[in-house]
């Protein structure tokens, strides 16, 4: 995917997360989230936010943790939406101005910081639509299946690996084969074992210990811990899928 569409797919999934939230009781609970309310999701995501657009606008080098925002635990129910709204656009602003050879701190491999930043707060923001709208108890909105697809490869290829090797894998190594259904091309090898890796393959490994198969928009939600394995299609040894999915957070 282009910068241009992970932007266009920021700006689309941020205005949902807002629409679901201000519909919401902000006391709700997140039911994909643990212990969070929608005002804890609100706050998160409104911040990152903001910390993105930082790092874009002054092209920051040095990584800076997000900051607290206890001010917004004050926040009447009716101005989170509007704060939202805010803090999304500076972000969705920042981007869109930004140089193609912006210099900044990244924390996965991407072609270009910009890149990074775009596609990284895209997923983050969908993500988190997704939980937002769970929490209302509506109907999930449908991904995209190319933007789903690159998510998938963004947790494989980038997640992945920088978590290291799965607890339990690294003396008894196990090969995991994920294929979209709805993208052509969209597959890869997973290693569960020492070192964690994975890779685009369209063909499976020699004899893997698990294939997963499904729709891209829900081996996105599969693997950002958002949906069940059971909406997938698993063959060979279930047993490493859900082993994983115990011990993977991305």
């Amino acid at each position: 995917m282009e910068i241009s569409e992970f932007i266009d797919t920021l700006r689309r999934e941020g205005g949902l997360f807002a629409d679901a939230v201000e519909r919401a009781d902000a006391a709700a609970p997140v039911p994909s989230c643990p212990d969070w309310t929608v005002r804890d999701l609100a706050t998160h995501l409104g911040t990152v936010h903001r910390w993105a657009a930082e790092f874009v606008r002054e092209a920051r080098e040095e990584p800076v943790r997000p900051p607290e925002r206890p001010g917004v635990a004050q926040l009447p129910d009716k101005e989170l939406g509007p704060w939202l709204r805010e803090g999304h656009g500076l972000l969705v602003e920042a981007l869109e101005s930004a140089p193609e050879d912006l210099s900044a701190w990244t924390f996965i491999p991407a072609p270009s910081p910009l890149a990074f930043w775009a596609r990284r707060q895209a997923h983050e923001t969908a993500v988190h639509r997704v939980d937002a709208e769970m929490a209302l108890g509506a109907q999930v909105s449908p991904l995209n299946p190319e933007f789903a697809a690159d998510g998938v490869d963004e947790v494989l290829c980038g997640f992945y690996p920088r978590r290291g090797t799965p607890e339990g894998f690294a003396a008894e190594p196990r090969t995991v084969h994920i294929r979209a259904t709805d993208v052509p091309g969209a597959a890869w090898s997973v290693f569960l074992g020492e070192p964690a890796r994975a890779e685009r393959a369209a063909q499976p490994p020699t004899a893997p210990d698990c294939e997963y198969e499904g729709a891209a928009g829900d081996l996105y939600l599969v693997l950002w811990n958002r949906m069940p394995l059971t909406e997938l299609k698993l063959t060979g040894d279930a047993k490493v899928a859900h082993r994983w999915r115990e011990v993977f957070q991305p």
